[in-house]
């Protein structure tokens, strides 16, 4: 269970020390690519609002932890919060000194929200040439959809994702997670290390550009190929969960619930189901993949769970339940993978969160330094870049920062 201080000594934790990222975010996108810095050692510095992030007072559900978000538990441990107002007409001079001295700045505001303020990506690159600019957005920084609200399930539904999903003559469905948000935040962050790698031998730093449609659209690299060569399916009448593979593939009902079956092989279906229908006749593997699904259903219905997985097992066939989110906290590949990291809030008690996502010498790291309290270390980044405590008090009596 992690404090405040160092849980682990991953050796994942120098490998971005000394790398000083600021970062304007808020949401998932933005804080989950600063994160994923902040679990490799990079010293992240969030800078909010006087009222705090957005994600701090929001959880999707409704629902708290004694009036601690768990979103934003998921998004903000091992960074440091700074509160600062930005539309203070004294705010400028400490926000430049703050990015003097940064090799990252990550912006997740609406396109041109930093620009207005003085701080684009021009503006910053001409006192900092080595910065790495991070703007992570909806659709772009430019272009017809630059001002439309991005989100998650929007970008979803616009970039075909939902309507690809689902049986035929059901309506166009949504993953049931932000799973664009997400993929959007590791592209920028893998983007920021690319940036980094490419200063390490140029010296200079770039803008780096993320967002959630082309987030969405690389999830969706195979069937989206598939239409640009000219070919495009048609959802399954029959469960087969994709447009373009063979069936079986997707979720059956057993008896009493269900299973999930890739890809087999006719003669493999024929000797679990014992039934020479699947290899009877000749047939093309995807024209009859809806006869084909339609009779691994049948068959699937008439025994337990619990049977086809000793079935298929001995099989070898490519299955897996499906799990609800209860058995997913139970299951050991999970639990093995070390998978979750928790920590203590004097409010919430206990918070459990999933720990980063890559593993590095054989362990992943941790939570170092729980999610911060709003504006926890304003006076440390200030007296950090120098300022006195005359000046620092100064500045919190004007309400600059706090």
């Amino acid at each position: 269970m992690a404090s405040s201080e160092q849980k682990s000594a991953s050796p994942a934790v120098g490998m971005l020390t000394g790398i000083r990222v600021v970062s304007f975010t808020h949401f998932l996108q933005g804080p989950s690519a600063s994160q994923l810095l902040a679990d490799l050692g990079a010293e992240v510095i969030k800078i909010e609002p006087h009222t705090g992030a957005f994600e701090r007072s929001w959880s999707a559900p409704n629902r708290s932890l004694n009036g601690y978000s768990p979103f934003f538990a998921l998004g903000n441990r091992n960074v440091r919060s700074m509160a600062i107002d930005l539309k203070h007409p004294d705010a400028a001079p400490l926000v430049r000194e703050l990015l003097e001295s940064a090799d990252v700045l990550i912006e997740s505001f609406r396109p041109g929200t930093l620009d207005r303020l003085g701080f684009g990506y021009e503006d910053v690159a001409a006192f900092n040439p080595g910065i790495v600019y991070a703007s992570l957005s909806g659709y772009g920084s430019d272009g017809p959809y630059r001002d439309r609200p991005g989100q998650d399930v929007l970008v979803q539904a616009l970039s075909g994702l939902a309507g690809a999903t689902g049986g035929a003559g059901a309506p166009p469905t949504p993953a049931g997670a932000s799973i664009v948000d997400q993929h959007a935040g590791v592209l920028g962050a893998f983007g920021i290390l690319a940036a980094l790698h490419g200063r390490a031998r140029t010296g200079r730093g770039t803008l780096v550009e993320s967002n959630l449609l082309n987030a969405a659209l690389d999830l969706q690299i195979e069937p989206l190929t598939y239409a640009l060569n000219g070919w495009t399916g048609a959802r399954s009448e029959n469960g087969v969960s994709s447009m373009y593979y063979t069936a079986p593939y997707g979720v059956f009902a057993t008896s009493d619930g269900h299973l999930c079956i890739s890809l087999t092989s006719p003669a493999a279906l024929e000797a679990v189901f014992e039934d020479p229908w699947f290899t009877a006749e000749h047939r093309e593997p995807y024209d009859a993949r809806e006869d084909v699904n339609a009779r691994v259903a049948t068959h699937m219905r008439t025994r337990t769970g619990a049977d086809w997985t000793e079935t298929f097992t001995a099989a070898r066939m490519w299955f897996a339940p499906v799990n609800s989110y209860a058995e997913v906290l139970a299951d050991p590949q999970v639990a093995f993978n070390d998978s979750f990291d928790e920590f203590d809030d004097e409010a919430a008690g206990r918070v459990r969160v999933l720990k980063h996502p890559v593993m590095y010498g054989g362990s992943r790291p941790g939570v170092r330094t729980v999610p911060p309290t709003l504006g926890a270390h304003t006076r440390e980044i200030l007296a950090d870049l120098g300022h006195s405590d005359e000046s620092i008090a100064q500045h919190f009596q004007r309400k600059i920062v706090s």
